[in-house]
């Protein structure tokens, strides 16, 4: 079986709805689990107090901010070098989704920042280049709805994605580029973070398996969403073809 069969619409389309339900169920199980557990199980942190539990919604936020961006560039590549329809609709339906994804870290993080850094907002490197990213999905969000004509709004949107992948790397990696910034570098996807290897301040294991459930929990709900709007997606791109088709007719 070869993965390019799912650039057929109607197998996209017959396969999502088989694994969705699955998806959500998991996903929602997950979220529940995690932040449950996070919020009220856990104890408060011996510097930051009961600000931390922040951290199972602003982590994975973060984490799919960028994440949802690199999605839509490896689909918007597709659509440049094999013109799938399908690719490019994908990534126009994760666009929302890691929009939304990108303000909650944004917002969550001031939330946190305040009490640690006595301010709601600093021009650190991740947080200037985060900001930058969610005006790159707002960006790319406009540019869809702007143009008429799909097959060159999904060319322009995929130079607007390649161009912004630039802002979701330094997202990423602002804090191993610009060392004076106000955030600390990796603490919880490092293998020191959960073996103790390593001597730099990790995430303890007590506040990381709560939150390594809400990332899976939010990594399986932003798959379940992708799924669903890209289908809404394929069945709205075939209702105007139909009504095309019918104005042409008549």
């Amino acid at each position: 079986m070869s993965l390019w069969e799912y650039a057929n619409p109607k197998k996209f389309l017959t396969t999502s709805e088989r694994i969705m339900p699955f998806v959500w169920a998991v996903s929602l199980a997950c979220l529940a689990v995690g932040l449950i557990w996070g919020f009220f199980f856990t104890p408060d942190d011996y510097k930051q107090g009961s600000t931390v539990k922040i951290i199972y919604l602003h982590v994975p936020a973060a984490l799919m901010a960028i994440n949802a961006w690199l999605m839509m560039l490896v689909a918007s590549l597709i659509w440049l070098i094999r013109r799938h329809h399908v690719s490019a609709l994908a990534a126009r339906a994760a666009a929302p989704v890691g929009a939304v994804m990108t303000l909650i870290a944004l917002v969550t993080g001031a939330i946190w920042g305040q009490p640690m850094w006595g301010t709601w907002w600093e021009w650190d490197p991740r947080l200037t280049s985060f900001l930058i990213l969610f005006l790159f999905y707002l960006g790319y969000i406009a540019l869809w709805e702007a143009i008429d004509n799909p097959d060159t709004a999904a060319d322009l949107t995929s130079v607007l994605c390649l161009v912004g992948s630039v802002f979701a790397v330094l997202s990423r990696y602002a804090v191993n580029f610009w060392n004076q910034g106000l955030h600390q570098g990796a603490s919880v996807m490092r293998v020191g973070a959960v073996t103790g290897s390593d001597t730099a301040e990790k995430v303890s294991n007590v506040f990381f398996y709560p939150l390594l459930t809400c990332i899976v929990g939010f990594v399986l709900l932003f798959v379940a969403l992708v799924l669903y709007r890209t289908g809404t997606e394929i069945r709205a791109r075939r209702i105007k073809a139909l009504l095309a088709r019918e104005r042409i007719a008549s």
